[in-house]
């Protein structure tokens, strides 16, 4: 067997196992098996989030090749002083998915960044680009992730909404694989991502639907309408993996990291992602009101 393909399934499968034990109960209940009320399970998917953003971070400060300037020395403390004004409301249990104009302007800012990013790549070629690029690309949806699992401080409860979200994700991205590797003809983005098919994109968003169908149905608990968020993840997931493609293609880097052997980076795996959270956190607030 193909060693490229031994390390890919082995890192792909510790990959997974780390989403799960952190998205959901059974993280913490296996530490608190060896060692009794050692950790909740709040703490570690905050720290698989932080964990994340700290590297993606990273990641996106390499691939765009920040110069000698100022803003080297400022982006990682304005990435942390973001982070850390989310999560004092992640533990202060203060997501309340309400119009709050500092989190529609954070959204406003993402689709900023993804314009600039296609339409006007030039500007990211200085380090204040780069500098206000990497602040909204990576640190203002890794902190959206933070309020999207339901808990309270009255109980131990740690909702599924951030684990279905990958799954549907990882679903959508194998559904459109498949689906353009049998059927795809009409190139999506040929420059930017030669293998998407406009063929694929509708597969994955079909067969996504089907799939969130069944996780509406036995997950009535879950915050919001699941077959939205089905359609929501099939409909972005694409562009969250045409942003970061064209990231690298802009500053000529084939890999946004090697941290998951055989499949690259943190930038690489969570692409979808990194576009996805805003787009569900939207819909978590305006579900409210609907």
């Amino acid at each position: 067997m193909d060693k490229n393909l031994i390390q890919r399934t082995l890192s792909g499968i510790v990959y997974v196992a780390v989403i799960i034990l952190c998205t959901t109960p059974l993280g913490a209940q296996l530490i608190n098996s060896i060692s009794p009320d050692l950790v909740k399970q709040q703490y570690l998917y905050y720290g698989l989030i932080s964990l994340l953003m700290g590297v993606g971070s990273w990641e996106c400060f390499k691939i765009m090749k920040f110069g000698k300037g100022y803003e080297r020395f400022v982006v990682f403390p304005l990435v942390i002083f973001i982070f850390y004004v989310f999560s004092k409301r992640y533990f202060n249990f203060d997501f309340f998915f309400d119009f709050r104009l500092s989190e529609i302007l954070a959204m406003v800012l993402i689709v900023i960044a993804a314009v600039t990013l296609f339409k006007f790549p030039n500007e990211l070629y200085f380090d204040s680009g780069k500098l206000i690029f990497t602040v909204i690309y990576v640190a203002l949806p890794f902190s959206f992730a933070l309020g999207l699992p339901k808990f309270t401080s009255y109980d131990d409860s740690f909702s599924l909404e951030v684990l279905f979200l990958f799954i549907l994700i990882w679903s959508s991205d194998t559904f459109a694989y498949l689906t353009g590797k049998f059927f795809g003809k009409h190139k999506m983005a040929p420059k930017i991502s030669p293998k998407k098919t406009w063929e694929g994109y509708i597969g994955g968003v079909v067969l996504t639907l089907i799939l969130s169908y069944f996780v509406e149905h036995y997950h009535p608990d879950l915050r919001g309408n699941w077959m939205v968020v089905g359609f929501l993840v099939a409909a972005f997931a694409p562009i969250g993996d045409l942003v970061e493609s064209q990231l690298k293609r802009n500053f000529a880097v084939k890999d946004s990291g090697n941290i998951i052997p055989g499949h690259g980076g943190v930038l690489d795996r969570l692409d979808s992602f990194i576009i996805c959270v805003p787009v569900v956190y939207l819909y978590f607030i305006l579900e409210k009101f609907i």
